[in-house]
């Protein structure tokens, strides 16, 4: 490894994100992960091309797979096979593996909005107006759909999985890197998911979002738990992100920022040192 180590960071900068510029936000920490690495950008179709020329490759604000997943799949054989150092590692039991971890989680008990893949186990969700209806590889509400309850036995199962719709009191989203918090963020306008808020988690909410870090058991890395405020006051998981979280740092004040950039530069030279 060269003395200071080169850095290949995936990014699609001009992909059309609802209420969020990747491309602003990867300009701008990438300038200050300049400042402790060697550092270049590509697209996620080049990655595999050109991650051998680097000590490591950092997926950030790629986009959703599902629009080049033959792709996605033969970088990340390749860079298994060669041992490429990939951040965040490749083993992510959340999204980074599609949506069986939802399933998994409310087998376990855990708390999170209840989830099934079958027809014989809706009887186990709660009473709801509607249900949302999404693909299991699905992403930033891709194939998302809202059904009645007398309209699911008629859907192809197999590659979609089936959630009450929760009439939520706010969504609440919690950045980690590594197993330390960073910062929360929230939408109090449960129409506007990306029109977010600097958020002060208590000791409660905090002990929610950490016991889906551990869980997930990825020692470097990028995660963002999003989650959503019940009726009832408790917060329910909707998504463990551990892919390609969106970080939404313009959400946040340039002092959190700035520890942020400081908290991922720490990583990923603990990351490469391992």
């Amino acid at each position: 490894m060269s003395a200071r180590p080169r850095l290949l960071y995936v990014t699609d900068l001009a992909y059309p994100a609802r209420g969020r510029r990747y491309g602003d936000e990867d300009v701008q920490l990438t300038a200050r992960l300049r400042e402790s690495f060697d550092l270049a950008l590509c697209h996620p179709l080049d990655a595999a091309a050109l991650m051998d020329r680097f000590d490591a490759v950092v997926v950030r604000n790629s986009g959703p797979v599902l629009g080049y997943q033959q792709q996605y799949e033969a970088f990340r054989d390749q860079a298994l096979a060669r041992g490429t150092r990939v951040y965040n590692p490749l083993h992510g039991r959340g999204d980074m593996a599609g949506k069986q971890y939802l399933l998994d989680l409310t087998a376990a008990g855990h708390p999170v909005i209840p989830t099934v893949d079958r027809p014989e186990d809706l009887h186990r969700l709660p009473r709801a107006e509607q249900y949302a209806v999404k693909p299991k590889a699905g992403a930033d509400s891709i194939g998302l759909s809202f059904l009645p309850y007398e309209d699911l036995a008629g859907l192809s199962y197999g590659e979609v999985l089936v959630q009450p719709r929760v009439d939520f009191r706010y969504e609440v989203s919690f950045y980690f890197v590594d197993d330390l918090f960073q910062y929360a963020l929230y939408a109090p306008d449960p129409e506007r998911r990306w029109v977010l808020e600097p958020y002060e988690p208590t000791a409660d909410d905090l002990a929610f979002a950490r016991r889906f870090i551990d869980w997930n058991t990825l020692d470097h890395g990028i995660q963002r738990v999003d989650a959503c405020r019940a009726p009832g006051g408790e917060l329910l998981l909707v998504e463990l992100e551990d892919l390609n979280p969106y970080l939404s740092l313009d959400r946040v004040p340039e002092p959190v920022r700035e520890r942020f950039a400081d908290a991922l530069t720490a990583s990923l030279r603990r990351f490469l040192a391992a």
